[in-house]
C-alpha cells in the first residue's frame, strides 16, 4: 500500500462528507511581517497595536486575509490538490479577530458536486470553517473548485448545487468585541475619508500597479502552505507555466485599494468572488473599486461599506469588467464583493 497522498479526484467527493484538514498552525508576528513584505499592505488597524487599542481592541490583529490564507491553505491537499482552477466564493464571514499566538485549523464539508459535460472534471462545492485553539470559529466561507477526474469512465454523481445567498445580510455581520471608531485618528490612518464621503455607485481607481514576480508568488504559496500542483509544478500545465495563486491576487488588490480606501479597515464578509482569468509571472496587477452599498451604524462610530474590488492586468483602468456577452473581459483577474468596516 502506498504511503504518499495523490490527492482527491472528483469522484472521491460525496455530498455530506466532512474533512478535518491537517496540520494546525500557530501564527505569529512572522506571518504579519512576511505578509507586509509580499503585499503593500498599510491599513493602520493591522499595523499598529496603539492604533488598534485606540479603536477598542486588545492590540493589532493579524490581517483578515492572513487568517483567510492560513485557513484556505490547510484545505488544499484535500480539496484542490488536483484542481484545474479555483472558481469562486460566497457566504464568507470573519467571526473573530486572529492575534499572534493563535492556533488555526480548518474543517470542510462537501455541500455540492456537478460533473462537467466533458466527463473529465467536475465542480466541488465546500463550506470551510477555520477554528482557533479554543474551538471558536474565526472564519467561514463557501468555495467551489474544478477538480480533475481520475477515471474518465467513472459514473457521474447526482448533481447537487447549493443555494447560496448573493450577499451576506448586514444584520449577520459580526463586529469584533469592543471595536469603536469614536476616537479614530484619520491623520494616522492615512486618509480623511469617512463612510459619508462615499456614494453608492462611485468608482475609485486605486492608481498604483504591481508587477507579479515568480519568486514572490512561490514564497507566498509556501507561506500559506498551498500545495496545489498548478501553482508549484511547471510540468502540470501544457503551457509549462505556473498559475499564480488566486489568493495572492486578492491580497495584492486589497493592498492596492489602500489608495482611496485607507479607512476600509476590516473585512467582515465575503459576498462573492471569482478568479476571472489566469495570472502569470510578469503580469502587472492594478485595481479599482465600486461602492455597492452602505450601512451607517453597526458599532460605536463604525459603519459598513460594501465594495466590489476588481483586479486587472496590464493596461489602464477602464471601470469595466464584463462584456456585452456577460463574460469577463480578458484583462480582468479578480471580481471580489465584500463588506468592510469604516468610520462614520
Amino acid at each position: 500500500m502506498g504511503k504518499t497522498n495523490p490527492g482527491r479526484f472528483f469522484e472521491d467527493y460525496a455530498v455530506g462528507d466532512v474533512i478535518r484538514h491537517a496540520v494546525p498552525r500557530t501564527v505569529a508576528e512572522g506571518e504579519r511581517a512576511l505578509y507586509h513584505a509580499l503585499y503593500p499592505a498599510r491599513h493602520a488597524l493591522y499595523s499598529s497595536d496603539e492604533f488598534a487599542a485606540n479603536c477598542g481592541l486588545e492590540g493589532s490583529p493579524l490581517d483578515d486575509l492572513i487568517a483567510f490564507h492560513v485557513v484556505f491553505g490547510k484545505t488544499v491537499p484535500d480539496v484542490s490538490l488536483n484542481a484545474v482552477a479555483n472558481l469562486g466564493y460566497a457566504q464568507g464571514r470573519w467571526l473573530k479577530p486572529v492575534y499572534p499566538g493563535d492556533t488555526l485549523r480548518s474543517e470542510s464539508q462537501v455541500i455540492g458536486v456537478k460533473q462537467n459535460s466533458n466527463g473529465k472534471s467536475g465542480v466541488v462545492y465546500v463550506r470551510t470553517r477555520g477554528f482557533n485553539q479554543v474551538n471558536e470559529i474565526v472564519l467561514e466561507y463557501v468555495r467551489w473548485v474544478m477538480v480533475r477526474k481520475r477515471d474518465f469512465d467513472a459514473p457521474a454523481p447526482e448533481t447537487v448545487i447549493p443555494d447560496l445567498a448573493s450577499v451576506v445580510d448586514p444584520a449577520d455581520l459580526v463586529i469584533p468585541e469592543g471595536l469603536s471608531f469614536d476616537d479614530y485618528d484619520f491623520e494616522l490612518a492615512g486618509e480623511p475619508h469617512r463612510l459619508g464621503d462615499y456614494e453608492i455607485g462611485e468608482k475609485i481607481d486605486h492608481v498604483d500597479g504591481v508587477t507579479i514576480e515568480e519568486a514572490e508568488h512561490m514564497i507566498a504559496t509556501r507561506l500559506w502552505q498551498n500545495t496545489a500542483k498548478v501553482h508549484f509544478d511547471a510540468t502540470f500545465r501544457e503551457d509549462g507555466k505556473r498559475l499564480i495563486y488566486g489568493g495572492h491576487i486578492i491580497s495584492m488588490a486589497r493592498a492596492l485599494s489602500f489608495n482611496g480606501l485607507a479607512n476600509a479597515q476590516m473585512i467582515v464578509a465575503l459576498n462573492g468572488g471569482a478568479h476571472a482569468n489566469p495570472c502569470f509571472a510578469g503580469d502587472t496587477v492594478k485595481a479599482w473599486s465600486e461602492v455597492l452599498d452602505k450601512v451607517e451604524t453597526v458599532a460605536p462610530g463604525v459603519g459598513a461599506i460594501r465594495l466590489r474590488l476588481v483586479a486587472t492586468k496590464q493596461g489602464a483602468i477602464e471601470f469595466t469588467y464584463k462584456g456585452e456577452d456577460g463574460k469577463y473581459a480578458p484583462e480582468v483577474l479578480l471580481d471580489l464583493d465584500y463588506w468592510a468596516l469604516m468610520p462614520v
